[in-house]
């Protein structure tokens, strides 16, 4: 994947409005499937121009989220003790990290969290289990183990750093030097152990 190309496509969707008309559904997405195959922004403009301004505005959004997250899974996948799913359809699992299972979630800050990004920092199991519990629903929820990449803009424009794919980059290169089974946070639900963690990109202006 030429990362620096994909910055520059998804860079060209910031200068659009960023709108939901409604949160993420299973039948929304299946009239908007063809994002997973529509790699530049000119040809996802012209695929969704006769659309109706709701769907095209979830369509603008579900193209954006996904390839920023594709961007974010290649560069986890050329880490040296990571190995990616080959099963592109497998909901569960992304990429191995030691052999430890991982989905791929990157996320804004929550503003439902009600706290702060220092807060947070400091009680990263309790925005965890927030994020377990408040996102991904229908056909995305499930309670396994989950890696988080957490966009902070102290401007409050958390969705743009999406596009910022080199410091993605640089965060998840840094976070693997010193990545540790031991380091995980460990959440119980249902007789079973989840691992996860949150890698923080942080942006203050």
């Amino acid at each position: 994947m030429d990362l620096e190309r994909l910055e520059r496509e998804l860079k060209k969707r910031l200068d659009y409005p960023y709108r939901w008309g409604r949160k993420q559904s299973d039948s929304w997405d299946r009239d908007t499937n063809f994002i997973y195959k529509t790699y530049s922004f000119r040809r996802l403009l012209e695929r969704i121009n006769n659309l109706d301004p709701d769907v095209r505005d979830y369509a603008l959004n579900r193209w954006y989220n996904y390839w920023s997250a594709m961007g974010a899974e290649y560069i986890f996948s050329s880490q040296g003790r990571v190995t990616p799913n080959k099963n592109v359809y497998d909901k569960l699992v992304d990429f191995t990290i030691q052999r430890i299972p991982f989905d791929h979630k990157t996320s804004v800050f929550p503003r439902g969290f009600e706290q702060s990004i220092g807060y947070a920092i400091n009680h990263k199991k309790e925005l965890i289990e927030w994020l377990y519990n408040n996102q991904s629903q229908q056909g995305r929820k499930h309670l396994k183990n989950r890696m988080f990449i957490v966009l902070y803009d102290s401007s409050g424009q958390h969705w743009k750093m999406k596009s910022e794919i080199e410091l993605i980059k640089q965060s998840i290169e840094g976070y693997m030097t010193k990545f540790s089974e031991e380091n995980l946070i460990k959440i119980a639900v249902n007789s079973e152990v989840i691992l996860s963690d949150i890698i923080w990109i942080i942006k203050n202006d």
